[in-house]
């Protein structure tokens, strides 16, 4: 089946549907100038990711400023990225009612800046755009966290005296529990399951669609490259998210109108 004919068929099954779930990943945000982590010439080619383990992290305050050090110069990476024409038809999506919510692995915010509300997307993984503290729970912006890492003080305390590390998920640190729960129940309760972005090799959200699968959803996945749950998906595009997903929405807001006259 051509791309052109593909994309036509998400966009019905997209109208055809009642609760749309989205799952992105790290190809969704390339093309906002936010490095890979994975793929060949990603940051874990350059970096050794057992380096920044979560056990590291905790065992030594020279790991910990390792750390910050590699944070505070990947943070204005990320904290300068705009959404990108995939992040905005997702938003579009929303806004014309086919999309309930987006289960994402980024940790970037974008998302929320392309006009999605916070509520409706939840971060499996954490984000970059807040600190926490280890020791007593209290969260910081982290705009407000990097200027003392930018001014030397490495690594950052809290104001309790407690370990700072931005909220992100870490190798070997367990998975945000209420996050996980909203994740599968938005997988379970679908009826379509559409994954953008991501290589789908890393758990466990990489069991996420299957588990939407299971549960009687239509499986869409949207990636540059092939993945491992290919062969369960019902349609399968191979190519880039935001020219993916632009022509999908134009073929949904068609349809839609279509549909109204």
């Amino acid at each position: 089946m051509r791309v052109d004919d593909k994309t036509d068929v998400v966009a019905s099954l997209i109208l055809k549907s009642e609760r749309v779930v989205a799952l992105t990943g790290a190809g969704i945000s390339t093309e906002s100038g936010i490095p890979d982590f994975r793929s060949p010439g990603g940051i874990w080619s350059k970096y050794d990711p057992e380096e920044f383990s979560f056990q590291r992290f905790l065992a030594s305050e020279d790991a910990r400023r390792r750390y910050w050090e590699f944070s505070r110069d990947f943070y204005p990476v990320v904290a300068s990225a705009k959404p990108n024409a995939a992040h905005l038809a997702l938003a579009e999506l929303y806004r014309l009612g086919k999309l309930h919510c987006i289960i994402t692995q980024n940790v970037d915010g974008l998302h929320q800046k392309s006009g999605v509300p916070e509520d409706k997307v939840i971060e499996i993984h954490g984000t970059l755009m807040f600190v926490v503290c280890l020791d007593c729970g209290k969260k910081y912006p982290r705009g407000e966290i990097q200027k003392r890492v930018e001014a030397g003080e490495l690594p950052p305390r809290c104001e309790c005296g407690g370990v700072l590390k931005p909220a992100t998920i870490s190798f070997g640190q367990p998975m945000p529990a209420r996050e996980m729960r909203l994740a599968e129940e938005a997988a379970t309760s679908c009826d379509l399951f559409m994954v953008v972005g991501s290589s789908l090799v890393v758990y466990p959200a990489a069991s996420l669609p299957l588990l939407a699968k299971r549960s009687g959803a239509r499986l869409v996945i949207i990636n540059l490259t092939p993945t491992a749950h290919d062969n369960y998906a019902d349609v399968v595009i191979h190519g880039k998210a935001s020219a993916t997903l632009q022509k999908i929405v134009m073929l949904v807001k068609a349809k839609m109108r279509e549909n109204s006259t």
